[in-house]
């Protein structure tokens, strides 16, 4: 399982110009699937996504999570995330999960983090969305589970 997070100032995700959920100050997480990811890599990521820490501490110090902070969460389900790139100027995506299986995982990903933490949002599985954020930072991480 794969994960792109950014701190935003707010993000949003629009589909046919359309506003479908918005967040204020916290994390936009783009999530990628494959093949293998099972129940405990859902967990382990939720796990990881609410508590790491990228949020200064009063020194500064990048220490505290979007718990800590009780800011927003916006997660959006992005395959591309998966692709093997190693080789070649175009991206294969037989390392991502194939439609069926994602739109499963992403669900039950949104049912176990939402049972963990309240303010979230997400983007919609399987559509062209339009994603827009004010990036903090900017401050982005690339977060893998097995």
């Amino acid at each position: 399982m794969i994960t792109l997070i950014q701190r935003v100032k707010e993000a949003s995700v629009s589909i046919d110009s359309i506003k479908i959920s918005s967040i204020n100050a916290g994390i936009l997480a783009f999530i990628a699937f494959t093949p293998d990811d099972k129940e405990p890599q859902l967990i382990k990521m939720s796990d990881k996504i609410l508590g790491y820490r990228i949020f200064s501490d009063d020194d500064g110090r990048m220490n505290r999570s979007i718990i800590d902070e009780k800011l927003d969460l916006l997660i959006v389900p992005q395959f591309t995330l998966a692709a093997n790139t190693k080789s070649g100027t175009r991206p294969s995506f037989s390392c991502a999960a194939n439609p069926q299986i994602g739109r499963n995982l992403f669900i039950q990903f949104l049912e176990i983090i939402k049972s963990k933490y309240r303010n979230i949002e997400s983007g919609k599985f399987k559509e062209n969305m339009h994603v827009s954020l004010i990036n903090d930072g900017p401050v982005t991480f690339w977060l893998e589970v097995n």
